[in-house]
């Protein structure tokens, strides 16, 4: 897809479906209390696959590039009593680690095997009642295996207490997951590295239908927060609310202090508005720990890029296990918008900003957000994004509504 050097409209208004975070975690609550009733669901690939799967009476479900799909339905179909399925993938899947998920189910007594490579994708999953309730993990893997885990503590006999050693990842995605289960009914708690997730009790109350509206995706406002950051002109979008489950809201607080984008919320609407200060003196860098919104890594390494301002970006370990490496991709592909960078295991460093060439095409990995946090680029040069449908995965409409907010 060719982008044309464009100018930002101004004070356009975007509405932005369902967040997929949450979307995810009420369909497998769906499925095994059938008390929820969800408005706004995403209208992402990855959910999709979600809800086929989920529907699906086969022994084989492929969610080919889903991972959230890949762990939160491996403890799903571990408590499926009497089912056997292959759970499998695209080849990127088949790359993608899952083995502290499968041995922490296993310290349950699930029945799980590897049926190509060891500690990867596809398994075989052999449901069961699982009679164990305790286990310890480390708190620095994805937070995806451990709201897989959490998800379904509440189905079993005795609920689940996770013991999380070390340093936590991605906190406000496990906080976010809580969250969700209170909302539907299931009793936790969290203090200290200790997990407690209570039993299911069916009661009266408990058997009514509760109703979830699902709040829109913050990573996918991540973008037009670039457009805004990047063009200095007004962008409106709904439906978000003023007090977020979801940890990516923290764009609020990121594009303020970095990029002086003021964000108004107004409760009525449900609708927010990203306003550039134009008398914001921008930083000398921008120096960030993204251990708890790794996802938003890509979008702030572009806008900062953009607005040639030097960037220091940590706790990004996570990135390196998601759709590609996405810190190498990172680091070629800002080579091409005019950035030289350094990349560690978790760290991502601008050494030298130039002048691109002309005839840029950003290589998008089979990843989504590699295509959609290049995109804003398109303000300061023209552009390709190769390959640009994977934005299916989370964001189908995103290349139309781009094209709502630009000239």
């Amino acid at each position: 897809m060719k982008l044309k050097k464009s100018t930002l409209k101004p004070n356009e208004t975007i509405q932005i479906n369902g967040s997929k975070s949450i979307s995810n975690r009420l369909l497998i609550l769906e499925q095994l209390f059938g008390n929820l009733l969800i408005e706004n669901l995403s209208d992402s690939e990855d959910t999709f696959v979600m809800r086929k799967a989920l529907e699906s009476d086969s022994e084989i479900i492929n969610i080919h590039h889903a991972g959230t799909a890949m762990r939160f339905l491996t403890s799903y179909f571990a408590i499926q009593e009497g089912k056997t399925i292959i759970l499998t993938g695209s080849e990127r899947m088949k790359q993608r680690p899952i083995k502290p998920l499968v041995d922490a189910l296993k310290t349950l007594g699930a029945e799980i095997t590897y049926v190509e490579k060891e500690g990867f994708p596809p398994l075989k999953i052999v449901g069961k009642k699982l009679e164990k309730n305790s286990l310890t993990i480390p708190a620095n893997i994805s937070s995806q295996f451990i709201s897989s885990l959490m998800l379904i503590g509440g189905k079993l006999e005795h609920g689940l207490e996770i013991n999380l050693l070390g340093e936590i990842t991605s906190r406000p995605y496990l906080e976010m997951t809580l969250k969700i289960l209170r909302n539907a009914g299931i009793s936790n708690s969290w203090e200290g590295n200790l997990i407690k997730i209570f039993p299911d009790v069916q009661t009266e109350k408990s058997s009514q239908l509760i109703k979830f509206a699902v709040e829109s995706d913050w990573s996918s406002a991540s973008y037009f927060y670039s457009l805004a950051a990047i063009g200095r002109e007004a962008i409106n979008l709904k439906t978000f609310r003023q007090y977020s489950l979801q940890g990516d809201s923290i764009l609020k607080e990121i594009y303020w202090k970095f990029f002086g984008l003021d964000t108004i919320s107004e409760a009525i609407e449900n609708k927010i508005s990203l306003l550039p200060d134009h008398f914001f003196r921008f930083p000398e860098k921008v120096s960030l720990n993204m251990n708890d919104c790794p996802d938003l890594a890509q979008t702030v390494c572009v806008t900062a890029t953009a607005l040639k301002i030097p960037f220091e970006i940590t706790g990004l370990k996570t990135l390196k296990l998601k759709e590609t490496d996405r810190l190498s991709a990172l680091k070629n592909e800002l080579f091409k918008i005019g950035c030289i960078c350094e990349i560690t295991e978790d760290t991502i460093r601008s050494i030298k900003f130039f002048k691109p060439n002309d005839h840029i095409s950003i290589k998008t990995y089979d990843d989504h957000r590699m295509a959609m946090s290049f995109a804003p680029f398109c303000l300061i040069e023209e552009l390709n994004i190769e390959n640009e449908e994977v934005v299916k995965k989370s964001y189908p409409e995103f290349w139309n509504d781009l094209q709502k907010v630009l000239y």
